[in-house]
């Protein structure tokens, strides 16, 4: 008898992207989206979607770009900005999650790239809770140096609960690293 084995082939997840493309964040969301662009082709199914205080798709516009994007050029896509234009993760990913039932599933890895910054607004814990039900695993990318984590109106402690992992990520050196 001659045994062969079969090497099973590593499957490609599903990846949602949620980022953060408040002010607060102005100068880390150019390079999500470059990161968007670059990895789009290494997933089965990428869904990427913006967020201040409103949240909008821009799948189509990252499948139709031919380089880096500016995030500037999306502010004005409807629905991004619905309120004050100060970043609200409760509303924002409330709407996510009734507007997009579908988009998160049991094989979907969800990453959010964001400062956590609430504005003394209201947590956002049970949407991120009901995020990393729904998930295979679910990663928070934050530029903000770890030391500023949780300082002023930072909700990040709420949130990292519900994350596989939590990781300070404003360069590709620190991507790399993580």
């Amino acid at each position: 008898i001659d045994v062969v084995l079969k090497r099973r082939h590593p499957t490609k997840p599903d990846l949602v992207v949620l980022c953060d493309v408040s002010g607060s964040t102005a100068q880390f969301a150019p390079f999500t989206l470059a990161l968007l662009h670059a990895v789009h082709q290494e997933f089965r199914r990428v869904r990427s979607f913006v967020f201040v205080d409103g949240i909008v798709e821009i799948t189509d516009v990252l499948e139709s770009s031919p380089g880096v994007l500016d995030p500037r050029h999306l502010l004005d896509r409807r629905g991004l900005m619905a309120h004050d234009g100060r970043s609200d993760y409760a509303l924002a990913f409330e709407r996510f999650l009734r507007t997009w039932p579908d988009a998160v599933g049991p094989k979907t890895t969800v990453i959010v790239c964001g400062d956590a910054r609430s504005h003394d607004r209201r947590s956002a814990a049970p949407a991120m809770a009901e995020l990393a039900r729904r998930s295979r695993r679910l990663y928070w990318l934050d530029p903000e140096p770890r030391a500023e984590w949780n300082l002023a109106d930072s909700d990040l402690a709420l949130y990292e609960m519900y994350c596989t992992d939590v990781f300070e990520v404003s360069t590709l050196r620190q991507l790399t690293e993580s």
